[in-house]
């Protein structure tokens, strides 16, 4: 099992979601926590950048850095809104 380290960045975020959404990246990060590769979460390197994107659902993302077996969480939030990132 990986190791989960969360930016100040990701936390602020996060706090920025509603319940719902809240609700779904917690169960993402369960999931990151448990089977990395599990299918649900669509996890792929962003092209062009050593970064990993997880889905929480169709619009929320979680994006991170993989070291050996830790993942620094770095930010997550809706798809349209990383894309500055």
């Amino acid at each position: 099992m990986p190791k989960i380290l969360r930016t100040d960045k990701f936390v602020e975020e996060f706090l920025h979601l509603d319940s719902k959404e809240k609700k779904q990246v917690i169960k993402t990060l369960q999931l990151l926590e448990s089977n990395p590769r599990h299918p649900s979460l669509q996890v792929h390197r962003i092209k062009g950048t050593a970064l990993w994107e997880a889905y929480a659902n169709k619009d929320i993302r979680v994006i991170y850095e993989q070291t050996g077996d830790t993942l620094l969480l770095l930010v997550c939030g809706h798809h349209d809104l990383l894309k500055r990132y």
